[in-house]
Formats: C-alpha cells, sequence, structure tokens
C-alpha cells in the first residue's frame, strides 16, 4: 500500500502518521520526492482501512497494489482448495453436482427429488427451508419443519444436503446441515459472516446480484478470517440492464476466480437464467470455463412449485441434462462424484 502526503504536510504530521501505522503491526518505508512524500506501507495491509487514512488532512492518495483479500488470495495459497463433503470432493479436479427442490414443500417432494436426482448422477441435496423472497407475501419456506425433511431425505438416499441461512438466530437449527448456504441477498450480512467463521463446516458463498468480483472475494475472506478455510464460491449471475433472462451469467467470474483465489467456484445456471432451457448451455459453459460444480433446481412438479417454478427442470429433464455434463466433466479430466 502506498501512501502520498500532501505538498504542504508539516514533518509533526508525517511522524504522526508513520507511528499510527506501525502500530497497526505494518513497516513503514518513508520516501522524500522533490515535491512529494510517499509512505510505503510494507507487511499485511489487508488490516488497514484505506477510509480512515484518507480521511486524515495530510493524506493526498492512498493506493493498494496488492489485493485486500489475504485469505481468499492464491497469491499466498498457490495450490486450489479442496473442499470435502462427507467423502464428496469440491475443488483439485474434483466436480459435483449440487441438485433440488428451491424450497422443501413436503416429505413426498424432497425426499422424491433427492431419489431421482442421486439416480441422475447429483452428489448433494440443495433444498431451501428459509426463503428470502422479494415480496413478504410469498412463500418464505417452512423453516426448521424445512431442516428435518432435508434430513429425512438425506437417511433415505445417504446425499449430503445444502439449505441457505438468513440469521445468525438460526445457526442452531443448522448443526446437522453439511453445507450451509449464504444467499445472494446475503452476501455483505457482515454480522452473518463472521459467525460462519468461526464454525467448522463448508460454506457456499453465492455472489450478490449487483456485486464486484473484489467485494465477493471479501466476503470470502470475512469467513476465512474467522478460521473457517471451508468456502466455496458459487456465481449466480448479475443484475444487468437485460431482461430476457432473469439475471445475466457472468462466466467470466469464473476463470477470474479461479485466478484470483484458490478456493472452489460452482455455477448456479438457474438462477443465472430463469428459464429451464438454458440450464443445460449455461452449464456446458460452466465446464468449460474451469467451475468445479453446478448447483441446479430441480422439482418434481415445477408448474406447481411454490418458489421459483419457472427455472426449475423436472427430474426427467436434469437426468437429460447430466448425460452431457458427464461426457464434459470427463473430457476435461475431472472427477465427477
Amino acid at each position: 500500500m502506498i501512501v502520498v502526503l500532501k505538498q504542504n504536510a508539516k514533518k509533526e504530521q508525517v511522524n504522526s502518521i508513520k507511528q499510527w501505522l506501525e502500530k497497526m503491526g505494518v513497516s513503514v518505508h518513508q520516501i522524500e520526492g522533490l515535491h512529494t512524500t510517499v509512505l510505503g506501507l510494507i507487511g499485511d495491509t489487508s488490516v488497514v482501512d484505506m477510509d480512515q487514512i484518507s480521511s486524515n488532512p495530510a493524506v493526498e492518495s492512498v493506493k493498494r497494489i496488492q489485493e485486500p483479500y489475504k485469505n481468499a488470495n492464491r497469491k499466498f495459497h498457490p495450490n486450489d482448495t479442496v473442499v470435502d463433503v462427507c467423502g464428496h470432493k469440491i475443488g483439485g479436479g474434483h466436480f459435483q453436482v449440487i441438485a433440488g427442490p428451491c424450497s422443501v414443500e413436503c416429505e413426498e417432494q424432497i425426499t422424491e427429488v433427492a431419489q431421482k436426482v442421486k439416480a441422475s448422477g447429483a452428489t448433494l441435496l440443495r433444498g431451501g427451508a428459509f426463503k428470502p423472497r422479494t415480496s413478504p407475501y410469498a412463500f418464505q419456506g417452512l423453516r426448521a419443519e424445512g431442516i428435518e425433511l432435508l434430513l429425512k431425505a438425506k437417511a433415505q438416499t445417504g446425499m449430503p444436503i445444502v439449505t441457505e441461512i438468513m440469521s445468525t438466530d438460526h445457526l442452531p437449527l443448522f448443526k446437522d446441515v453439511d453445507v450451509i448456504q449464504v444467499g445472494a441477498r446475503n452476501m455483505q450480512n457482515f454480522e452473518l459472516l463472521k459467525e460462519l467463521g468461526k464454525i467448522d463446516k463448508p460454506i457456499l458463498l453465492k455472489r450478490g446480484l449487483a456485486n464486484t468480483i473484489e467485494e465477493f472475494l471479501m466476503s470470502a475472506e470475512y469467513i476465512m478470517a474467522g478460521g473457517n478455510q471451508n468456502v466455496i464460491l458459487c456465481e449466480r449471475g448479475i443484475r444487468t440492464f437485460e431482461t430476457a433472462t432473469r439475471n445475466t451469467l457472468d462466466i467470466s467470474a469464473v476463470p477470474i476466480l479461479k485466478k484470483l483465489s484458490h478456493l472452489p467456484v460452482v455455477v448456479d445456471p438457474s438462477h443465472a437464467s430463469g428459464l429451464t432451457w438454458l440450464v443445460e448451455p449455461l452449464s456446458k459453459a460452466a465446464i468449460a470455463a474451469g467451475a468445479d460444480g453446478l448447483i441446479i433446481e430441480v422439482h418434481n412438479n415445477p408448474k406447481m412449485a411454490l418458489s421459483d417454478g419457472a427455472q426449475s427442470l423436472t427430474p426427467e429433464m436434469f437426468d437429460d441434462v447430466m448425460q452431457p455434463i458427464k461426457r464434459m466433466v470427463e473430457f476435461e479430466g475431472k472427477i465427477l462424484g
């Protein structure tokens, strides 16, 4: 990090800034130019608040020369992180397909879907128990009962379960959940991220609807800074001016995230498009771009689904989509399952 001081900065101000920065644990190298004084910060500058430095009246500008995330940064962790979910590995050449309904609606529904997606090759079961909805009048999920039904489906199929959390108050209900999902709307719920950093459980972190890649990785950093290194990144589409799809899948985010970070990356083609017929081509694009997995919505009767029926595949459609997915994963040299 480089701090450029104003030309009229007094010696006492410069020394005061240097002492303040050194208390943060970084070394400060002072460079005297003809008209400008520059302070070079060496060490872990991720703990330094740029805005706080910029507010000092003697500071002209502050620039980072290294990304502000350290735990999630590939520069410090060159090898791919492999997240193990009950024996199913994600990342480092391992590929997983997570499938299931948007919302858990009843025992028969979630059990039937679980059995069928497993038969088609899915390895993890997704299902919403707590549902953040745009409208307060829309179905909000079965909550604790939904998690109980997911666990029943797991008992019958052996599939690890993935479900979304919305509040730190709900953490006790998630003690038997295998992967905790943080939805797009909660990507910057920092208090929630801090608490998830204290537990030893994989976290599937979805990118926010209007967040940059750096902001996405900084949210992962919140979790990892607390000690939990088992983070899976999920690109689920971002909001753009385009109206042909529900969101716009940022396929370029996959190789960018893989270059910047060592964390595994999965893609959600269902939320990205909002259209069933786009799930297959977007899944293929994700695999070609280097994704480590997919998360696909499947419902046994999409027309009657209580949420996101328009983007949910039937089990039969999912089986058809899985055939080219299996071939592409094998062609890419990755291990499925």
